[in-house]
């Protein structure tokens, strides 16, 4: 297939980019690179890409592609709150649009990357399936709901969206996030020897490493129509849904020496949700999730070491999105509309 890749040069797409590439397809990426030096190694097989900002994306850039993944968006919830208007009008009104314009060009797949953050404050009793309830709680996991209705209104015999709500992800990539909370908590462990917990650690997350993501996103390009076909799937894996205390404790045993220090005052997190992943595993019995979090966790710590990660490093632009996002407006590179002032 031809399939064009949008935030192709973020954490996930980097690595997702070089899999599908490497499965036989043709791929092409299409990204603003607000995060282009923002990298931890390099880029494994880079691909061909369009510089182009989302919401100027054109019908000319999305002919002759067979899909659409669609990746890009403001990457997570201290975005949001920063400027919610923008994650208003890049991560729903510009995907939605995305999503117009490839039908109107004849893309006949258009894989979205949504979110199990839309289940925000589900509590931890019930594992949530893809019917639960959605009670999103933030403007990020909120454009994620309304790009999925509106999105779905455009389904019909030729054009066939599908809605891939990933769980929290983690791993190494080489534009490494930070800001996730497993990535976060050997980051601290690293750097400081003391994991760092911003609530009691008591609520629920599922999680998912990014190379498992990008594998059921070709696992969803390569599926008959009638698997995927106007329909969500959970992305993630049954034993794969973690309180954040123990998350910490799969830290502790990992990185030799560390500790765990607690906020001042520390409550519950009211983000709390347990999800199941049994409907991606009907429409994909091959698929078999590769990764776990303790043996993430151990991949991400020895990348840290090679790489020689500082406190510093950390804490800087490079690893967490809303300091460079931060940076980009501070040095008058981005406009207030969020684009590049100049390239």
């Amino acid at each position: 297939m031809r399939v064009l890749i949008t935030g192709h040069n973020g954490y996930i797409g980097s690595v997702m980019a070089p899999l599908l590439k490497s499965a036989g397809h043709d791929v092409v990426g299409l990204d603003s690179f607000f995060f282009e030096d923002c990298t931890l190694g390099q880029d494994s097989d880079p691909v061909p890409a369009l510089r182009k900002d989302l919401r100027d994306v054109s019908i000319s850039d999305l002919q002759g592609f067979d899909a659409v993944v669609h990746l890009a968006a403001l990457c997570n919830d201290p975005i949001g709150d920063l400027h919610p208007e923008w994650t208003h009008e890049i991560n729903h009104e510009a995907s939605v649009r995305l999503a117009r314009l490839a039908r109107e060009a004849g893309v006949a797949r258009y894989l979205y990357a949504s979110s199990c953050s839309m289940y925000g404050a589900s509590g931890g009793d019930d594992l949530l399936t893809e019917d639960a309830p959605l009670r999103p709680l933030t403007p990020y996991a909120v454009s994620k709901v309304r790009t999925e209705e509106d999105v779905s209104k455009l389904a019909d015999s030729a054009f066939s969206p599908v809605f891939m709500r990933n769980a929290t992800a983690y791993g190494v990539s080489p534009r490494l996030r930070a800001d996730v909370v497993l990535n976060n908590l050997v980051c601290w462990a690293h750097t400081i020897g003391r994991i760092r917990l911003n609530s009691d650690g008591s609520a629920w997350r599922p999680l998912v490493h990014v190379q498992d993501i990008s594998r059921a996103f070709a696992a969803a390009l390569a599926a008959p129509r009638e698997t995927i076909h106007n329909q969500a799937f959970n992305v993630g894996a049954n034993g794969e849904n973690y309180q954040v205390h123990e998350l910490a404790q799969i830290v502790l045993d990992t990185v030799p020496g560390c500790s765990v220090e607690y906020a001042g005052e520390a409550g519950p997190d009211p983000r709390s949700y347990r999800v199941d992943f049994s409907r991606l595993g009907r429409a994909f019995p091959d698929l078999k999730p590769q990764w776990n979090a303790s043996f993430g966790a151990k991949d991400l710590f020895d990348a840290l070491q090679e790489a020689q990660i500082t406190l510093s490093d950390f804490q800087g632009r490079k690893y967490i999105r809303l300091t460079q996002i931060r940076h980009l407006i501070g040095r008058g590179l981005l406009d207030a509309t969020l684009r590049w002032v100049r390239q």
